[in-house]
């Protein structure tokens, strides 16, 4: 599990408009809130994607771009945005590669249907804060998907604005 004052791995994602997004784009420009979710079209994240959307220009006027990031690939991630209207960028990180790097990843029991029990691999919903210089300045794990946004705005305001 990544810790405040950890760099942040690096990441080279598609977005759903197949453009490949770099954690090194923002580093000297602004900061990333770097959302992981489980998955496009399911009523949690359904809610963070669009409560992240909603506040994007507030993001931005603090200082941070938001990025969301699931295993669903770039198909997927297009017909959720374009269905709900999302404004946030949806990254894809189909071999979970990312997900590893910041330690979002558990294994979980699922039950076949001729009932044997076998693991698969899950993200566990979590957000970081990344300043402009890499450096991880909130990591937050396992956390509620209603409310988060502004919870991470509130947080990022904190950091990022001049007191």
């Amino acid at each position: 599990m990544l810790q405040p004052g950890d760099r942040a791995p690096p990441f080279e994602l598609p977005d759903a408009d197949l453009e490949v997004v770099a954690l090194e784009q923002f580093v000297g420009r602004c900061a990333v809130v770097l959302y992981f979710y489980p998955k496009d079209d399911t009523p949690g994240c359904t809610i963070e994607a669009v409560e992240f959307s909603e506040r994007l220009d507030d993001f931005q006027q603090a200082g941070a771009t938001v990025l969301g990031v699931s295993r669903d690939d770039v198909d997927s991630h297009g017909c959720f945005r374009d269905r709900h209207g999302l404004a946030v960028r949806l990254l894809s990180d189909v071999d979970l590669d990312a997900a590893r790097a910041y330690g979002v990843t558990q294994e979980k029991p699922v039950a076949t249907p001729d009932g044997v029990v076998r693991t698969r691999t899950a993200v566990q919903r979590s957000s970081f804060l990344i300043d402009r210089t890499g450096i991880v300045r909130i990591a937050l794990y396992g956390v509620g998907a209603r409310g988060h946004a502004a919870d991470m705005l509130d947080r990022v305001r904190e950091l990022l604005q001049p007191r």
